[in-house]
């Protein structure tokens, strides 16, 4: 199973490289929204606001709700769709004579933005907020509640390490295994990073006020798989003059049986394929192209699928 992840790991060096040669402007591309990725998971949460509630019925201290902004948490797609949210395991703290208990709960900053430009949209997020952590935790909170001065309660770094979750260490890595090994292990690090917590949707209460759940928590068995990046090959045909006339790229789908499998979207600047539970690609093409002329063959025998895209006649 190693050896087949470095077989992988290998492979995709390789295509890069030819990249690197062949499209450089492709290449660079890819590296820039590489690193914008990069960015986004490497953020750390950062707080946001403190709330102070207390659970009913209990001797022990108050609860703080560190509400937090965090970049990996994604940001709802619609306005009607539920919220996502992190959240970290519920702590106890007892110290110098200072009992209570803290929970940490992860927003996408935008969710976050949108609460602070309008004030019932924030009164409205940290209502929710309650009633998840009331689930969550199996705790019914004494109302009302307050919001504190200060942006989170206890250690910035135990708030951001509760929500990360277990962090993979780093293996040591030999010199002849480097390259190969750090991209597998930065793959496999980040789906374990992913799978930590598992995510949690706040739906949008009705306006009819009817009987349905505020919070729908989605087990890791649910969440959509990583879709693996088929090998493909995309050159560009010049004529006698060098100027490029169309677009061919070759795409290996050994899981494919039927081309009706394959979801096929073309712009004038980027191709996507994408193949439910098995592959997803993406590209950015090196040349504008006419996609209403673009034609698609499935080769059923080797399982590859060949694309044809003319490129654009530049406008009179």
């Amino acid at each position: 199973m190693a050896g087949a992840a470095l077989a992988r790991a290998a492979q995709l060096w390789s295509l890069l490289d030819e990249m690197a040669e062949k499209e450089p402007q492709a290449y660079r591309r890819l590296l820039r929204r590489q690193r914008a990725e990069a960015e986004r998971l490497c953020a750390p949460p950062e707080p946001h606001l403190c709330l102070r509630a207390r659970p009913a019925g209990l001797v022990g201290g108050p609860l703080f709700i560190n509400v937090c902004s965090w970049k990996r948490v994604p940001a709802p797609k619609a306005p009607r769709d539920p919220t996502p949210v992190s959240a970290g395991r519920l702590e106890e703290v007892c110290g110098e004579g200072d009992l209570y208990s803290v929970i940490d709960i992860a927003y996408n900053p935008d969710v976050l933005q949108r609460g602070e430009e309008n004030p019932e949209k924030m009164e409205h997020l940290i209502h929710l907020t309650l009633k998840f952590v009331e689930e969550r935790c199996n705790l019914i909170l004494s109302y009302p509640y307050t919001i504190e001065s200060f942006k989170f309660k206890g250690s910035l770094e135990m708030m951001q390490q509760r929500l990360k979750g277990r962090q993979v260490p780093t293996p040591h890595l030999s010199e002849n295994t480097k390259k190969e090994l750090t991209l597998d292990q930065l793959l496999h690090t980040m789906e374990a990073e992913d799978c930590s917590n598992a995510p949690v949707l706040l739906k949008e209460e009705s306006t009819t006020h009817s009987k349905m759940h505020l919070i729908e928590e989605i087990t890791s068995t649910e969440m959509p798989e990583k879709l693996s990046t088929p090998v493909y090959e995309m050159i560009t045909v010049k004529d006698a003059n060098k100027k490029p006339l169309k677009i061919e790229l070759k795409i290996e789908l050994p899981k494919v049986s039927s081309v009706s499998e394959c979801d096929l979207r073309i712009s004038k600047d980027d191709i996507i394929i994408e193949v439910p539970e098995k592959y997803k690609l993406q590209l950015d093409l090196p040349e504008l192209v006419d996609e209403e002329t673009t034609t698609a063959v499935f080769n059923k025998g080797k399982r590859v699928l060949f694309i044809t895209v003319p490129v654009a006649k530049p406008d009179p």
